[in-house]
């Protein structure tokens, strides 16, 4: 079953009963998920960005937004204008399918991988994370790789606080690491 179907028959009356919501309108449920690369010091030199779009592109299914810079920053060689990140946001029907896979074949696939920390919700809903390589995705081939690059990920809940975004990501089965007592 997939997530879509699940949250629809059983996740939202689940977690209506755990929250303590009669009101079906008032359970959590997601927004977007927001997929974002800083492409940052790979672009010095007038580099090819092509392939960074190209990757964002086959893990995502949608078109990316490149975004540019708003000021100059001598410091940093930066003009005004320049490529400075690429972003997409997956809503509806792709968002479901893109927290199945991350949820199921990507995180398991992270080396050395105990769980997202638990400490990334902001307090209104939304959660925040990051993942060190692109390669962990199974739709980027190794042999087109030309830098390694993270990606940070935002999931958008309609949750008013971090206690109903954290059982909606919870009833996915999303990946949080065990919390100690200690």
């Amino acid at each position: 079953m997939s997530f879509i179907t699940e949250y629809k028959t059983s996740i939202a009356t689940d977690l209506g009963k755990k929250l303590g919501e009669k009101n079906p309108m008032a359970i959590p449920q997601l927004e977007k998920i927001v997929v974002n690369v800083g492409m940052g010091s790979w672009l010095q030199g007038s580099k090819d960005y092509s392939k960074i779009v190209e990757g964002i592109e086959a893990l995502s299914g949608q078109k990316v937004v490149v975004k540019e810079s708003r000021l100059s920053v001598s410091n940093f060689k930066l003009r005004k204008g320049m490529p400075v990140g690429v972003m997409v946001t997956l809503r509806g029907k792709k968002m479901y399918e893109f927290l199945e896979r991350f949820v199921t074949v990507v995180a398991p696939r992270i080396r050395d991988f105990s769980g997202f920390s638990s400490k990334s919700f902001d307090g209104r809903g939304n959660y925040s994370f990051g993942v060190k390589t692109y390669e962990v995705f199974p739709e980027i081939h190794y042999n087109e790789v030309v830098k390694d690059y993270g990606i940070q990920f935002t999931v958008v809940t309609s949750a008013e606080g971090t206690e109903g975004a954290r059982a909606l990501l919870d009833a996915f089965a999303f990946p949080f690491k065990k919390e100690s007592n200690s």
